[in-house]
């Protein structure tokens, strides 16, 4: 298990656990990051220091202090 921070750009992996406060972790799995959901960084843009994400065919931008609380794993590809 790992931070969502510390993937390289163009990797894939399944989100197993979304951390923070109850309010914070509902606004993301209202869009769509639930556990066992599979992503990919797409990049990173240093201003405002975001990260994009693949989700589900859509991209979402998220601050780095705030997917530092998602913790992922290796992708499970069949």
């Amino acid at each position: 298990m790992t931070q969502l921070t510390q993937l390289s750009v163009g990797s894939t992996a399944s989100l197993l656990e979304v951390g923070g406060t109850r309010s914070f972790r509902r606004r993301l799995m209202e869009l769509g990051l639930l556990p066992g959901t599979q992503l990919k960084l797409v990049r990173h843009v240093k201003v405002g220091n975001l990260l994009e994400l693949e989700v589900r065919g859509c991209h979402l931008s998220l601050r780095s202090a705030d997917a530092q609380m998602l913790m992922v794993g290796s992708a499970n590809v069949s």
